[in-house]
């Protein structure tokens, strides 16, 4: 199964790219689910060989309060909480997040799709949605240690010394629970046939929104399918007024091939109206998906062993678009925390840089360079 996450800058048509491409790809004979970001939209209609199933973060919200409520009982009788009723509940920010998360989580189990394109938010949401499964397994592991929950037999002696009662099993159950739906979120996410399409309108800040797009993307060790330059003007048209927008746009689209290299770049034309339904759609004219290069999804980051040679291992990141000014580094423990452009990102590091010190780091050709000496204290001898 594929999954194609679309986003974009705000107002750069991805809602209408999505749809465009759930389309062309059912039309090529593929079976493709659509998951709409929002639970309106212009395509509220029929689209002929697309499953659209829209996700409701209201009653998600409520079934998961309710759920992790009653898993909580006793702890909640602890603090002298009085339980909510389920009018009490109304979605809360982050709410429409999980929905999505569970839907893409939920279409990779049944089996039943060859494509399943999800129309994303803005591309700093929708980088920071994408990241959350990983982000709340990490704050699971910290806060309910596996190790932690090989002493639950001693929580009856510990509740008579302490005076109150300690978490119950149920606690326990409701954090291994949460890893697992999350693990299966991120599978999805992680997964071979999980690529990114970014829309773009070719305009004064076209280049520096991709740039900054795929700052985020690699960062977090997503696959950059290709971009769709949207709403293109016809470059011959007798009025002046168009014919100056077309010309400021095609020097946009120049800037963009330039700022991606070998990134496919995929020019859709404006129909002179909004798309309104699946002919409108087909009308755009989206290319066919490519085939996937690889059936393995690896880290984003690489190892090179120098220590015969320069006596250090030299880890490397991948980071297109990337400027010192906006690039911090902190090692802490076996973790490396990278910031860039407003990406954050905490990477585990792997087990020989573990007992290493870190001797140096730059920022050359797009990728970030870490050299690590081997700490003589941690090093075998």
């Amino acid at each position: 199964m594929r999954t194609l996450l679309v986003t974009g800058p705000g107002g750069s048509g991805r809602t209408t790219i999505a749809a465009a491409t759930a389309v062309a790809e059912a039309r090529r004979g593929r079976r493709v689910l659509l998951l709409p970001a929002h639970r309106g939209g212009a395509f509220s209609g029929d689209l002929p060989g697309v499953r659209v199933i829209r996700t409701d973060p209201a009653a998600s919200f409520r079934a998961d309060a309710l759920d992790v409520q009653g898993r909580l009982g006793s702890v909640l009788d602890l603090l002298g909480a009085t339980p909510l009723d389920p009018e009490e509940l109304t979605e809360l920010p982050g709410a429409g997040t999980l929905a999505l998360l569970r839907a893409l989580r939920d279409a990779a189990s049944e089996d039943t799709w060859d494509l399943v394109v999800a129309d994303l938010p803005p591309v700093h949401e929708a980088l920071a949605a994408l990241a959350l499964p990983e982000q709340l397994r990490r704050y699971l592991g910290r806060l309910v240690p596996a190790e932690r929950q090989a002493a639950r037999a001693l929580r009856p002696v510990l509740a008579q010394l302490a005076g109150v009662p300690m978490p119950g099993e149920k606690l326990y159950e409701a954090a291994g629970r949460a890893d697992v739906e999350l693990a299966a979120a991120q599978a999805v996410i992680e997964d071979p046939g999980t690529t990114v399409r970014l829309v773009v309108e070719p305009g004064a800040h076209a280049a520096d929104a991709i740039r900054h797009a795929r700052t985020g993307l690699a960062l977090y060790g997503h696959r950059l399918e290709a971009v769709i330059a949207n709403r293109l003007l016809p470059a011959a048209s007798p009025d002046p007024w168009l014919a100056e927008l077309s010309a400021q746009q095609h020097k946009e689209l120049r800037a963009l091939r330039a700022e991606l290299a070998r990134t496919p770049l995929h020019e859709v034309p404006h129909l002179g109206r909004e798309p309104l339904n699946a002919d409108d759609l087909a009308a755009l004219a989206l290319p066919e998906l490519p085939g996937l290069v690889g059936d393995r999804r690896t880290k984003p980051w690489t190892v090179e062993d120098r220590l015969a040679s320069d006596g250090h291992f030299l880890w490397r990141l991948p980071l297109p678009g990337a400027t010192r000014e906006r690039l911090d580094l902190v090692r802490r423990g076996d973790e490396l925390v990278v910031d860039t452009e407003g990406f954050r990102r905490i990477l585990p590091l792997p087990s020989a840089l573990r007992r290493c010190t870190v001797a140096g780091a730059a920022l050359r050709d797009g990728a970030l360079s870490v050299r690590f000496e081997p700490d003589p204290s941690l090093w075998p001898r």
